[in-house]
């Protein structure tokens, strides 16, 4: 329990509120552990509860009639998934497996549907998330229909910098072959506009490590969205 409360008060979904109300949250909190490769749960499930990486990391993702994955997100500690179908009442849309061996926190739904009757916050939150991914939604979906792959790659490099809060390198924490499922290639075309790329001197790519030699550069890029020839 000291530890699931531990791993509750550093979780962004849940700033602001009160030592009592992490303790109720903590009390309907179900600790699991997954190795990895192991399902949380698959695209049509019940979505009778939502999840929260406290270690590991998760892999969103769905799977056409081909067999060909498109992976949508990839979760790290602290980030919740599978929300938005339990606030709608839904079944999960795609399916989330573990990329590593990972501790994942799982709060059901109705236990904390009656939370959030009786703590406005913590509703508050849930609103702010819920927000923050549909941006994230919008974004994707703009990047994968309007852009380029070099855009899509430079745009996301752009992110991790912002997310890793360094300027001018990021550190890659998944394959190259999931990176080139996250935006919409594949890892062959991936590896040549990396060449690419590093033959221009916008980055050097130092195994998990990707320099970014030219930030504004890569600004442009992801707005231009071609390579220059």
């Amino acid at each position: 329990m000291k530890l699931i409360r531990k791993t509750l008060s550093i979780i962004p979904l849940f700033n602001g509120l009160s030592s009592e109300q992490l303790d109720e949250i903590g009390a309907i909190t179900v600790e699991r552990r997954y190795g990895r490769g192991d399902s949380i749960f698959m695209e049509g499930d019940a979505a009778d509860g939502f999840y929260i990486v406290a270690d590991g990391q998760v892999k969103i993702f769905k799977t056409s009639l081909e067999g060909k994955e498109q992976i949508l997100h990839i979760y790290g500690p602290g980030n919740p998934f599978g929300e938005v179908p339990v606030f709608s009442g839904r079944r999960f849309p795609a399916n989330a497996v573990a990329l590593v061996g990972s501790r994942i926190l799982f709060l059901p739904r109705g236990a904390f549907v009656d939370l959030i009757a009786r703590h406005p916050s913590l509703s508050m939150n849930m609103l702010g998330e819920l927000s923050m991914r549909l941006r994230e939604f919008t974004v994707q979906i703009e990047n994968l229909s309007l852009k380029e792959v070099p855009s899509r790659l430079a745009s996301y490099l752009i992110y991790l910098a912002s997310e890793q809060e360094t300027a001018n390198r990021v550190t890659l924490k998944i394959s190259k072959g999931q990176l080139a499922s996250l935006l919409g290639t594949i890892p062959e075309t991936l590896s040549r506009i990396f060449a690419k790329m590093t033959a221009q001197n916008l980055i050097r790519v130092e195994g998990k490590t990707i320099r970014l030699l030219d930030p504004l550069g890569l600004e442009d890029l992801a707005a231009a969205g071609k390579l220059a020839e």
